[in-house]
């Protein structure tokens, strides 16, 4: 049995994050979307996805696959009701497909080809952006109880105070260091090779993950992810930052998503709370228009190589684009599109040479070359995001 991830009808939504990824490889709680598929599956997935993208992220095929809508989270009966699944059987709930089973790895589930099998159960899906902040509280439980389950934690230093130890986690070669971690409202874990520095007040949920560092003196609430090697510091509630990225000096970042690559300058803040104390709205590139989401707390949304200079501040339900570098005095506007240059004065165009050059430079101080896949996948960015930069 092959089976595929496929990005399904929520990849605009999720947009700036999926215009660099596939649905399967956003981050929320420790692993991927991906990651915890084949953790319950037991096998590789690959993702079905833009074919700008397919070159970077190759789907693998096979005679016989089962089809998976990347942004619906497995569990166990969910996982059960799809292995059952036979040749030419689709998956539902309500008007959602979850998964069918094909010999064609390119086949629509919701073609009139196949016989529709109706799941009982209760799903969850990631729809919008702000879900991935929203729900990392609970995506952070389940991780943290699969990944560890009958596993024992390293050993964690005398020299930190903990509270609910035994909801704490540190994988081989972590290393934290006169700090204070209560996990008493979420579970800690710090992956292989983290590091957390001295002086640090950690409330859980939070998840380091792999090579990734806190520098001294942060204060972070969960529920928190900081991704294979982010580095982050100041003041960090309820957001996930995606690998690569750093947030790595005092400053406020709140119920905020951070894509990869990014770099947020010293003391930049972003508010997450109304003055009016209204719910948030926020741009959503499926409605082309600033949707409400429900929430009272919501923050900065980054796509990925996206930077800002030192003291910038962004106002509550801020989305920022892929390739962004955003550096004058005051607040920019709330949607500001992939490949923009400026702030609050006004934006020109990042042109793609410039943003390659410092991708390059960017990736290079952590050992990772910019290859030329990367560049087309960050032209076509920049071409499909043309519309927006008006």
């Amino acid at each position: 049995m092959n089976h595929i991830l496929f990005d399904g009808d929520r990849r605009t939504a999720l947009l700036p994050f999926t215009y660099t990824r596939p649905v399967g490889d956003i981050r929320i709680g420790i692993l991927t979307l991906r990651e915890k598929w084949q953790h319950y599956l037991g096998e590789e997935v690959s993702c079905r996805t833009e074919a700008y993208l397919s070159g970077k992220f190759p789907m693998k095929s096979g005679a016989d696959n089962l089809l998976i809508q990347a942004s619906f989270f497995p569990d166990p009966g969910l996982v059960a009701a799809i292995r059952k699944l036979q040749p030419g059987e689709a998956l539902w709930k309500d008007d959602c497909v979850l998964a069918c089973r094909s010999e064609d790895p390119h086949a629509d589930p919701k073609g009139k080809g196949f016989i529709r099998r109706d799941y009982p159960g209760e799903t969850w899906q990631l729809r919008n952006t702000w879900d991935i902040f929203s729900m990392n509280g609970r995506a952070l439980e389940a991780d943290f109880d699969l990944v560890t389950a009958g596993r024992k934690s390293a050993p964690i230093s005398a020299t930190n105070r903990l509270v609910a130890a035994d909801r704490i986690f540190l994988e081989e070669g972590a290393e934290v260091e006169h700090s204070i971690l209560n996990a008493s409202d979420g579970p800690i874990y710090i992956g292989r090779n983290a590091l957390v520095m001295e002086g640090n007040l950690i409330r859980g949920g939070l998840a380091v993950c792999d090579h990734a560092v806190v520098k001294m003196g942060a204060k972070i609430y969960g529920p928190t992810t900081v991704g294979p090697y982010g580095k982050v510091c100041g003041e960090i509630n309820n957001s996930v930052i995606f690998g690569y990225s750093s947030k790595g000096h005092d400053g406020y970042l709140g119920n905020s998503v951070l894509g990869e690559w990014c770099n947020i300058g010293a003391d930049s803040n972003n508010s997450n709370l109304k003055n009016n104390y209204a719910k948030v709205r926020l741009w959503n590139y499926e409605t082309r228009r600033f949707d409400p989401t429900g929430l009272q707390f919501c923050g900065l949304m980054m796509g990925d190589h996206s930077k800002t200079a030192i003291n910038t501040m962004f106002n509550t339900g801020t989305v920022i684009g892929v390739n962004c570098n955003i550096y004058v005095p005051g607040f920019p506007r709330n949607f500001v599109p992939s490949f923009s240059w400026g702030g609050a004065s006004g934006f020109s165009t990042y042109q793609p040479a410039k943003a390659f050059e410092a991708a390059r430079v960017m990736m290079a101080r952590r050992g990772v070359d910019f290859t030329e896949e990367d560049a087309r996948i960050l032209q076509q960015v920049f071409d499909d995001s043309a519309q927006w930069r008006k």
